[in-house]
């Protein structure tokens, strides 16, 4: 890449000092969003990097019409049932947005979801929210929350217009279609109704983006809103909802490593919350309302003593009793108890074992618990939870299931006779045929002894066993999350031009259990990086790729890990893709003012006060590591400038540095768009085959 973006205005460096270390960063003017020489400074970024990809129109052209040929533009979900009404969503094609609709169930024993078409509206079908009248005349277009009221009545629902995450709050009479004059300014997402619909309870954010307090909204009340709970600590967000009996109203408060829940009666919405455990630093848990027995009791999910979680339930009217206290999951060494959810008749188990996610079922009789039982699946990779289960009393569990090759499937399973349903299968336009394609599960040793998991996907007749190929390898590692098979419409694209998706599953995640992710956090995150290049050079040394053939890609904290092997082992990539990439990390949580800075500290480590995490960070963070005299491989930094999470500066900011370096580095910035990127299906296709095009051409598959 020999040509630059226009000349950047000169600005004074800004030096940093703390714990006798002293940085000088030249390009902290950058975070100044409102000064028109930044917005110059993006815009001749842009210009630049489509000027650089000019070459590949055509192939992006391609491939965005290659992934919406796949897509079956008009469709609709499987209706799901809450209270009287079915709900479901759908799409038309052209249409940017979903349209989310209900029909009337036939009668109270109605569980079999009705068939509708696509193509047309069914008989009684009832446009709750069309998300593309909504977004006419906004370049962006979020919803927050979505809500209906017990009763079937009111529609509560949020919109964000700008990639910020402040939501306007509405209230919609669904008799009538027409909204209520309650309007609700810079709420967070996730407003939930009471169980007699006459609140609306709703989150907001201070001013680091945390979401500390809930509000009580009366509909069609004249009087303010009324705090119902407020957070004071800065490591804690939290939320609000409603259990699935519909018996408690439920504060949920939470640090990265420590957890606390408020109840409160639903038939006294204006009550007291009361705390279930009060929080004990390190320790997590979730609760659920359960009848067992015919007794109230709660069942929680907790690591307390339990580094895996196990289940126990307790007397809902005396949630710290030790003496009425049961073990319904124990703790095991090789299982991460994930959730529970509890119905009139049944409990759904989620939990992570051998680096898959699955599901189990345990039956309520009139004398307490039945036997556990996992759901089996006879693929070697997939990924199988439990989704669309509002109602309480309902006699089967919907659960969603995929794999690399099986399009996202969902079945209902009666819990009675263990039959399996299927209710949907994504459809895959254009002949997909899953036969023509092969996953399959790889170990690698890292140099510290550890075994890490890879997942791997390619098409049988684009590659050939034994010679290396274009490969992508995908990773990201924090917060426990983990990247789980999954099937992917755009993937096909790389996959059909004979390119190996893989994905690194490395510490700091959560494919292995607890242990997996403290393994890769705070004073550890570095084994998040090197099981990372320990993963590639496996796959160079097996001759499934070489280093000419090897694009690696991560978003958000994978963006983290992007920025680091890049100073790490820069030899071993050709190509590197960073998407909102949090590249400045030592900056932004030295900084306790920026959003969700002090939250981060116990994920991260408190640079600001511990000197030796400041050193640690000061070691690893990608923008105090760019080196002189590196020949670094190019790279791709996708960023939008009303990002809250990971802010636009830390990209613009590193790839500045980068440029100065000699690296061939493209920067491109979406101008009304937040942390998720551009909103409108069509919009985000293109967008991905900016990216696919980008990747394909550094692994001269153009």
């Amino acid at each position: 890449m020999a040509s630059s973006p226009a000349p950047r205005a000169p600005r004074k460096p800004v030096t940093r000092r703390h714990h006798g270390h002293e940085f000088v960063d030249d390009y902290e003017w950058l975070r100044a969003k409102e000064d028109p020489e930044v917005i110059a400074h993006l815009e001749a970024e842009n210009a630049h990097t489509e000027a650089e990809t000019a070459h590949l129109a055509a192939l992006r052209e391609t491939i965005f019409e290659e992934i919406k040929g796949r897509v079956q533009e008009t469709d609709l979900g499987v209706p799901v049932r809450e209270g009287e009404w079915w709900y479901y969503s759908r799409t038309a094609e052209g249409a940017q947005y979903g349209i989310h609709c209900r029909v009337p169930v036939a009668d109270a024993d109605d569980w079999t979801p009705p068939t509708i078409s696509p193509d047309s509206a069914p008989a009684g079908e009832q446009v709750l929210l069309d998300g593309n009248v909504e977004a006419d005349g906004h370049d962006f277009f979020s919803l927050g929350s979505f809500d209906v009221s017990a009763d079937g009545s009111l529609l509560a629902w949020a919109i964000d217009t700008t990639g910020d995450e402040r939501y306007e709050l509405r209230v919609r009479d669904l008799t009538t279609g027409v909204d209520l004059p309650d309007r609700v300014a810079d709420t967070a997402p996730g407003a939930v109704f009471d169980a007699t619909g006459r609140f609306v309870f709703y989150p907001t954010v201070d001013e680091s983006w945390r979401p500390d307090t809930i509000w009580r909204h009366e509909v069609g009340g004249a009087g303010d809103d009324v705090t119902v709970f407020t957070e004071p600590d800065d490591r804690y967000w939290i939320g609000v909802g409603l259990t699935r009996s519909r018996q408690y109203l439920v504060v949920d408060v939470g640090s990265k490593i420590t957890s606390e829940t408020w109840l409160l009666d639903s038939a006294d919405p204006t009550g007291e919350f009361r705390v279930v455990w009060p929080r004990r630093e390190g320790v997590e848990y979730d609760v659920e309302h359960a009848v067992v027995a015919g007794s109230d009791r709660l069942l929680v999910v907790h690591n307390d003593g339990a580094e895996n979680f196990e289940l126990v339930d307790v007397p809902a009217d005396d949630p710290t009793s030790t003496s009425d206290r049961r073990v319904v999951v124990a703790h095991r060494d090789d299982v991460r108890l994930e959730s529970v959810d509890a119905f009139a008749g049944h409990l759904v188990v989620e939990h992570r074992r051998e680096a898959l996610p699955r599901l189990s079922v345990l039956p309520l009789g009139p004398d307490g618990y039945g036997d556990l039982v996992e759901v089996e699946f006879d693929e070697p990779l997939f990924a199988a939870g439990a989704g669309g289960n509002p109602e309480f009393a309902q006699p089967t569990v919907r659960f969603g299931y995929a794999s690399f090759v099986t399009p996202s499937t969902v079945y209902d399973l009666d819990v009675r006779t263990g039959e399996r349903r299927l209710l949907k299968r994504q459809v895959v336009l254009g002949g997909y045929d899953p036969a023509d394609y092969e996953q399959a599960r790889e170990w690698v040793t890292a140099a510290d002894g550890t075994r890490v998991p890879i997942s791997l996907v390619w098409r049988r007749d684009a590659v050939t066993p034994g010679e290396p190929a274009p490969l992508h390898l995908y990773g990201y590692g924090s917060y426990e999350h983990s990247i789980d098979p999954g099937f992917s419409v755009a993937r096909l694209s790389l996959l059909d031009r004979g390119v190996v998706f893989a994905v690194a599953h490395v510490r700091g995640g959560g494919e292995m259990g607890r242990a997996w992710y403290e393994q890769g956090k705070t004073l550890t995150k570095t084994n998040t990086f090197t099981d990372f290049v320990d993963v590639a050079r496996h796959l160079v040394a097996e001759g499934r790729t070489t280093p000419e053939q090897l694009v690696a890609e991560g978003g958000s904290a994978g963006g983290l890990l992007m920025g680091a092997v890049a100073n790490i082992a820069p030899e071993l990539f050709a190509g590197i893709v960073a998407a909102v990439p949090f590249v400045d990390a030592l900056t932004s949580i030295l900084d306790p003012d920026l959003p969700l800075t002090v939250i981060e500290w116990d994920e991260w480590g408190d640079p600001l006060h511990d000197a030796e995490v400041y050193e640690y960070m000061r070691g690893y963070s990608p923008y105090e590591n760019v080196r002189e005299g590196v020949r670094y491989p190019r790279i791709l930094a996708v960023t939008s400038l009303n990002d809250t999470r990971v802010l636009y500066v830390e990209p613009a900011k590193w790839t500045a540095r980068l440029r100065d370096v000699g690296a061939p580095v493209l920067l491109k910035t979406e101008m009304s768009a937040g942390h998720g990127g551009v909103s409108g299906r069509y919009e985000s296709w293109r967008e991905r085959a900016f990216e696919l095009a980008w990747l394909l051409d550094v692994l001269g598959r153009a």
